[in-house]
């Protein structure tokens, strides 16, 4: 038996009234269909999963609803499925939806949702893109501390870019000078010893 969210039927009451009707009716879609299907709440919006894996999701805004596919890349209809999400600005792979008018056929909603449910049964995953890391750019100010701090200096330059970009931005997003010069002395001191930024929360 599937199981469902009391999160979604809040979800859904919360919801602009053109809403309702198209999210309520994809619902019942993918339960009728997904017998065993999951209901999960990720993000602040519904979530449909299927035999331990993200299957689609839907949500609301105040102008139109989104549905998507989670493995959509992979699905018969993939270009035309990610062409629709790549044009417009919901984040669904059905575009913008106003009303039930703006839905596909149920048919065609079956047929996806079949072929999410076959590739979760598959363990077929999505494959993941591999993007290239971008050189973290360090604010001069923070060149200048490192610079009085040797050791400090030589333990920020043999880390990762990861490692650098989460003390940049921890430093560059404080909201005053003086927690912003607060925050580079706590950086200096524990850079010397060499701790990243979260050693605190890294496993022993």
């Amino acid at each position: 038996m599937g199981k469902k969210d009391p999160r979604v039927d809040a979800y859904i009451e919360k919801a602009a009234g053109f809403a309702k009707p198209v999210l309520k009716h994809f619902r019942l879609l993918v339960h009728k269909t997904c017998p065993e299907v999951e209901e999960k709440w990720k993000w602040s919006f519904p979530h449909f999963d299927y035999q331990g894996g993200p299957m689609a999701h839907m949500a609301a805004f105040k102008q139109h609803c989104a549905i998507g596919f989670w493995k959509a890349s992979l699905m018969k209809d993939n270009e035309k499925l990610m062409a629709a999400a790549k044009s417009e600005s919901a984040m669904g792979h059905l575009g913008k939806i106003t009303s039930l008018k703006d839905l596909p056929k149920d048919s065609v909603l079956v047929k996806y949702i079949h072929e999410g449910m076959k590739l979760n049964e598959q363990g077929i995953k999505v494959p993941v893109k591999k993007t290239k890391s971008v050189e973290v750019e360090v604010p001069d100010y923070f060149t200048k501390a490192l610079s009085k701090n040797k050791k400090a200096r030589e333990n920020f330059e043999a880390f990762s870019n990861s490692h650098r970009k989460e003390y940049i931005m921890w430093i560059t997003e404080a909201k005053t000078e003086e927690t912003k010069l607060k925050r580079m002395e706590t950086a200096i001191e524990w850079l010397s010893e060499g701790k990243s930024r979260n050693w605190k929360y890294e496993k022993k």
